[in-house]
């Protein structure tokens, strides 16, 4: 019975992060933009969403929508003064949004408790049933097929393929008379919202949150899933989280200290993506090997 739930809790992070990650490759994968902050839409979201069910007495459905509305809208406020920039400029610009708002999240003690966190974060409920072990992963499981297919509609169309072409070269479609600045804008905005589903999920299974949660290095994580799945794949997406949440599991096992199993877990991470690199740069899944505007044209 306790291993059951192990394995549910292990397949409902695994769903969690997977919308993370596909919602990343969305704008780094298939637009070629190098975003390091997507962490803080996955913040957003989770915040969001859990003050207005703990301050306000709103349901999950309500906190999920409005916070997933509230990612998308910090997504333009990213992408108003930053959408220009590209490669290292980009992803230096990104790293500093995700710092400042790590930053609100663990000083605005008046709103989010600082470093004490938010706990008592309420399970979503739906005629009278509360989501939790096989129920919530069910929840988790619809959600990702949503995002999932929701974003392979986006990237098979159209309006995807002109994505990829800004990826390719910006110029070019530029030259063929698309808004370049505002197709790249409206990708990291949709981005946004779908993170924003993540944390919001995360948020009300947890039952608690802090500043710690929303970190640079967990930023590091959700692009290193995108790495080994593969940039745009939103298959690989699902692969590379399922791979970095399983991999580090068996050292919970091992005679080892927590904090010798925090850094085993960091450095079987880094193993990992070196070899990947080396071996097949573009991921398990992958479609491009390279992001042209990630390397600066």
């Amino acid at each position: 019975m306790a291993f059951e739930a192990y394995l549910v809790h292990l397949l409902i992070l695994i769903g969690i992060y997977a919308i993370l990650s596909i919602s990343l490759n969305l704008a780094m994968g298939f637009t070629g933009l190098l975003n390091i902050g997507h962490v803080a839409f996955y913040g957003v979201g989770a915040y969001t969403s859990a003050l207005l069910a703990l301050n306000f007495g709103l349901s999950f459905w309500w906190g999920l929508l409005i916070g997933c509305i509230v990612a998308g809208l910090f997504g333009l406020l990213l992408a108003i003064p930053t959408i220009r920039l590209r490669g290292d400029y980009l992803a230096i610009a990104t790293l500093g949004f995700a710092i400042i708002v790590e930053n609100v999240f663990r000083n605005w003690t008046g709103l989010t408790r600082g470093p004490l966190g938010l706990p008592g974060i309420p399970k979503p409920q739906l005629f009278n049933i509360t989501f939790s072990g096989n129920s919530y992963l069910i929840l988790v499981l619809a959600f990702l097929l949503i995002v999932y297919l929701l974003t392979r509609h986006i990237v098979k169309s159209p309006y995807g393929r002109v994505l990829k072409s800004i990826r390719e070269d910006e110029l070019v479609t530029a030259s063929l008379g698309k808004n370049v600045v505002k197709y790249k804008t409206q990708a990291l905005m949709i981005s946004a919202f779908f993170a924003g589903i993540a944390g919001s999920l995360y948020a009300h299974y947890i039952t608690f949150i802090d500043p710690s949660s929303f970190s640079i290095l967990e930023s590091i994580l959700i692009i290193s899933m995108v790495i080994v799945g593969g940039l745009a794949s939103v298959e690989g997406s699902i692969i590379g989280a399922a791979i970095l949440i399983l991999l580090p599991e068996p050292l919970r096992f091992l005679p080892l200290p927590s904090f010798a199993i925090g850094a085993l877990r960091q450095m079987i991470y880094a193993g990992l993506l070196i070899l990947l690199l080396i071996k097949r740069p573009q991921g398990i899944s992958g479609e491009v090997k390279e992001n042209k505007n990630a390397a600066g044209n």
